[in-house]
């Protein structure tokens, strides 16, 4: 049954015996044509036995192998590289239907081509996950055939492969590069002079154009004969906690992924520059209940730790409870810290009513609010209106848009920093506010 359940006739078969059924036709007007039409069906009844006879020669013909990386990451291109190795000794032709995770649903790809013998055969394509994490990769499996090219064989693979999703290193390691490398000024990162006088001492070194005459230090300019300026490096073991709501609003989508997802990445991101600039980073997560807690650290393993916690993170359908946030903040985190709130305010009713917890933690750390701003409602504000519809659907936009500007500068007139940000610019905005406060000794 496994035989006649795995062999297929291909539509060059079907093509053959209807020109020989054409041929028994044409027979009955033209008896000298039965003949013919008798060869011609023998030898391809016969080229068919052969075509199944190479096909099944070997229990195995082909080795099947799935090279990719066992943790992928969220919201990047990962690399997968389909393998196929013919054992025979003839050439095959293949059609192979790879089983792809859920969120890909792709039915119409179909990796085709000829493998020599005791050849390979390579086949790349690139996965994107939306989602954290578990994916699971099926079976895959293929059509092959002989160079007859009348009969099919189906083969499938037992390569089940289950990957997991983590927040992305790779934008983790591009914007670390962007930071510490001297090509940061063309990429959109910030060099930013450093102001005040809360940097530590770092070396006495020779004056050059652009230096703060301020910092000239005249003993070390007598003794040397030569301009010195004392020079100052940032304050380091500061510390740094991301926070990241779980509430309902956090579930909105852009571009297939939530806002929860962006800020988890972002929050890898950052943490990474934070530890990398000697701060300490911490992470806190909350929705109704206080979920994963982190202490500012920065010893070896931190960033692991911190990866870990933001693997498991979900959304859930309830109301922000920054009560909450405020008593575990009080209770947990002594040290003047930098807290950086990613959330979103949907209404500047629910802004104002929990604006005096806001403004509390602002009294005892810096506070930084990240919010979301949908720049599909600006394209759609903006978009040429050539119906009633469309105007309608243009002022309810513009409308939408403008209460996030709104909310954005009462959060400011209350001396709270904010971001205003598109989920694609939220790293690098990020980023930029912390260099900026870092440099203004804001923390």
């Amino acid at each position: 049954m496994r035989f006649i359940g795995s062999i297929f006739l291909s539509r060059l078969f079907f093509w053959l015996y209807a020109i020989v059924i054409l041929l028994f036709a044409t027979a009955y007007v033209y008896n000298g044509i039965s003949l013919l039409a008798f060869i011609v069906l023998f030898v391809l009844f016969g080229l068919t036995i052969i075509d199944v006879m190479l096909l099944y020669l070997y229990k195995n013909p082909l080795r099947f192998e799935r090279k990719t990386a066992a943790r992928m990451n969220l919201g990047d291109k990962n690399q997968v590289t389909l393998i196929l190795i013919n054992d025979l000794r003839q050439s095959v032709y293949i059609k192979l239907y790879e089983s792809f995770p859920r969120e890909i649903a792709d039915r119409s790809t179909v990796f085709a081509g000829f493998i020599p013998a005791n050849q390979e055969m390579h086949k790349t394509y690139y996965f994107c996950p939306k989602e954290r994490g578990k994916h699971d990769f099926g079976r895959p499996y293929l059509m092959m055939s002989s160079l007859l090219g009348l009969t099919e064989r189906r083969i499938i693979f037992e390569a089940e492969q289950q990957v997991e999703v983590y927040p992305s290193v790779l934008q983790m390691q591009k914007y670390e590069l962007l930071v510490f490398q001297q090509q940061k000024l063309n990429t959109g990162i910030k060099k930013i002079r450093r102001l005040g006088n809360t940097n530590e001492f770092e070396q006495i070194k020779s004056y050059v154009q652009g230096d703060d005459i301020k910092r000239i230090n005249w003993k070390a300019t007598s003794r040397k004969n030569d301009l010195m300026t004392n020079q100052y490096q940032e304050e380091k073991s500061q510390h740094v906690v991301c926070i990241i709501d779980k509430s309902r609003s956090m579930q909105n989508r852009f571009e297939d992924m939530s806002l929860l997802d962006y800020a988890i990445n972002s929050t890898l991101v950052f943490s990474n520059i934070a530890l990398k600039k000697g701060d300490k980073a911490g992470l806190l997560t909350f929705a109704d209940k206080i979920g994963s807690q982190l202490l500012a650290d920065r010893k070896d393993g931190q960033l692991r730790r911190i990866m870990n916690e933001l693997y498991n993170q979900r959304t859930n359908f309830f109301e922000a409870n920054y009560e909450l946030l405020f008593q575990t903040i009080r209770r947990s985190i002594k040290t003047r810290s930098l807290l950086v709130l990613f959330t979103q305010f949907e209404t500047e009713f629910a802004m104002r009513r929990n604006l005096p917890m806001l403004r509390r933690l602002n009294q005892q750390h810096l506070l930084l609010v990240v919010f979301f701003e949908n720049s599909d409602l600006k394209e759609m504000a903006h978009n040429p209106i050539a119906t009633v519809e469309e105007l309608f659907q243009s002022v309810v936009a513009e409308r939408m848009a403008t209460i996030q500007n709104r909310i954005a500068l009462e959060l400011n007139r209350n001396g709270i920093q904010t971001i205003l940000t598109t989920p694609a610019e939220l790293s690098i905005k990020t980023i930029n506010k912390y260099i900026e406060l870092k440099a203004k000794g804001a923390i």
